[in-house]
């Protein structure tokens, strides 16, 4: 079984954000897949079904994005999964372009508050994570008016194939394909 957790911040007013683009692809997964992410449970909004023959649980936390930890480590030990082969984070990264992914079995927080506190709670940085870039924050930009802000129309464009493409790469990790997925989606953009 696996779980894949999207990161981001609950209520409307963080919809569409760059912060919010782990939410996003669950939202992507569940359409999909036909997911129903609606159940609260372990302080998110969970969904069960299958991808491409694995049992997985769909998370958004609840718990606001720099608290993430608390809600996915509760989830970890519910389901008793083991965090370094069965869980897969969804996030946001500036250091990306925008729709850019980039896919690791492990890493450091990199000066995200949201995969900080997940560290913290799992007492390791070795779990799979999908980073969907955002863009670089402009010089002068307060990083948080910056992540919690919305996305051009063009942007928005570049946004959809990289959900789609964090979809697929989900696909190929439940199916332990997690090298193949590096490969595929880790190059640059060829237009770069």
């Amino acid at each position: 079984m696996y779980i894949i957790a999207g990161l981001g911040n609950p209520t409307k007013e963080y919809e569409g954000t760059r912060h919010n683009v782990g939410f996003d692809v669950i939202d992507r997964l569940s359409e999909r897949y036909n997911i129903d992410v609606t159940m609260e449970k372990h302080r998110a909004l969970i969904g069960k079904g299958m991808i491409a023959g694995q049992k997985v649980i769909l998370v958004k936390p609840q718990t606001y994005m720099n608290l993430s930890g608390e809600s996915i480590r509760s989830v970890i030990d519910y389901y008793k999964v083991d965090p370094e082969k069965e869980l897969i984070v969804i996030y946001d990264d500036i250091s990306l372009g925008v729709g850019q992914l980039r896919i690791r079995a492990k890493g450091s927080a990199g000066g995200h508050n949201g995969i900080k506190n997940i560290i913290a709670h799992l007492g390791g940085q070795v779990f799979p994570r999908i980073k969907v870039g955002v863009g670089e924050k402009p010089p002068k930009y307060d990083l948080a008016d910056y992540v919690l802000g919305h996305f051009s129309k063009v942007e928005q464009e570049l946004m959809s194939e990289g959900y789609d493409n964090a979809v697929k790469a989900v696909e190929l990790i439940v199916s332990d394909q997690m090298s193949e997925a590096m490969n595929e989606y880790n190059r640059k953009k060829k237009d770069e």
